[in-house]
């Protein structure tokens, strides 16, 4: 896993889901609008400062930042599970197919 992009790409995503441009995310951080850009694209890795105050200005912990968003795009999520299973060997995809069954399983006899 890469702990930039992930990074990155939830403290875009928590300034589109607060409807903030760039400037007013840049603004209430206390950073430019070129270093918001540059962490967004991955050109820049925010600093602890950095995590420190976007962590406060949105009362998050820094752990926030590391956790995958959840998706509630079905395309979305079925793409990054292909692309975790391609990693997969024999056994773990054994395994995997069987803890899908049971989730059906489990979903099925509640509806």
């Amino acid at each position: 896993m890469n702990y930039q992009e992930l990074l990155c790409n939830n403290i875009r995503a928590l300034r589109i889901s607060n409807n903030m441009t760039q400037a007013k995310f840049a603004e209430k951080i206390g950073l430019s609008v070129e270093a918001i850009r540059n962490i967004e694209h991955q050109k820049y890795t925010p600093s602890a400062t950095t995590i420190d105050a976007i962590c406060n200005n949105f009362n998050l912990s820094p752990v926030d930042l590391l956790v995958p968003t959840i998706s509630d795009d079905k395309n979305s999520i079925i793409k990054a599970i292909n692309e975790k299973l391609k990693g997969c060997e024999l056994v773990e995809l054994n395994s995997i197919n069987t803890i899908i069954d049971v989730i059906h399983k489990t979903y099925n006899r509640r509806n």
